[in-house]
């Protein structure tokens, strides 16, 4: 943290370090997942006092996406474009984004979507969303659908499913 730590109270710091991140200076992760996939990725609310909202900065390079096209069932979201341009994939289409756009992503399979960095320079987000629990999302380009709850992260195929009563005694 680059703070001025040495002017502040032990229990400034303190509190410092459970409400402040600062955009700048988070740790990044390097995900990629070729030919289509790639992004730089600094998740702002681990380790903060934050217990229903998720934050990051995502930086794509140019012609990727950092994540698939997906819908959640319960979670909303909000993205910041700090800089650069691309494509909204959303509800089917493709919507311009550019430095500056606040873009809103309510919950169900209305509105299915994807960041995807179209132009010749990087895209930086800032991603900003509730974080509930349990959550399901799915997955329209694959079929697939994702369950997520604490101790359990499960991804399956739709067509896969079995019968409610299927093993039971």
């Amino acid at each position: 943290m680059l703070r001025q730590e040495g002017k502040m109270s032990e229990q400034a710091r303190s509190l410092a370090d459970r409400l402040i991140r600062n955009l700048n200076d988070a740790k990044t992760e390097h995900e990629r997942r070729d030919p289509l996939y790639e992004s730089d990725s600094a998740r702002l609310a681990a380790g903060t006092a934050a217990q229903k909202l998720g934050a990051s900065v995502d930086t794509v390079p140019p012609g990727k996406r950092s994540c698939p096209y997906h819908f959640h069932y319960a979670q909303e979201e909000m993205f910041v474009v700090i800089d650069g341009n691309g494509t909204l994939r959303v509800a089917g289409e493709m919507l311009p984004i550019r430095t500056g756009d606040v873009i809103f992503i309510p919950p169900g399979p209305d509105y299915p979507h994807q960041i995807i960095n179209t132009s010749d320079a990087p895209l930086k987000y800032l991603s900003i969303s509730t974080r509930e629990t349990p959550e399901v999302c799915e997955y329209p380009d694959s079929g697939k659908y994702g369950a997520y709850a604490p101790g359990l992260r499960s991804l399956q195929y739709a067509k896969n499913g079995v019968d409610y009563w299927e093993n039971e005694p």
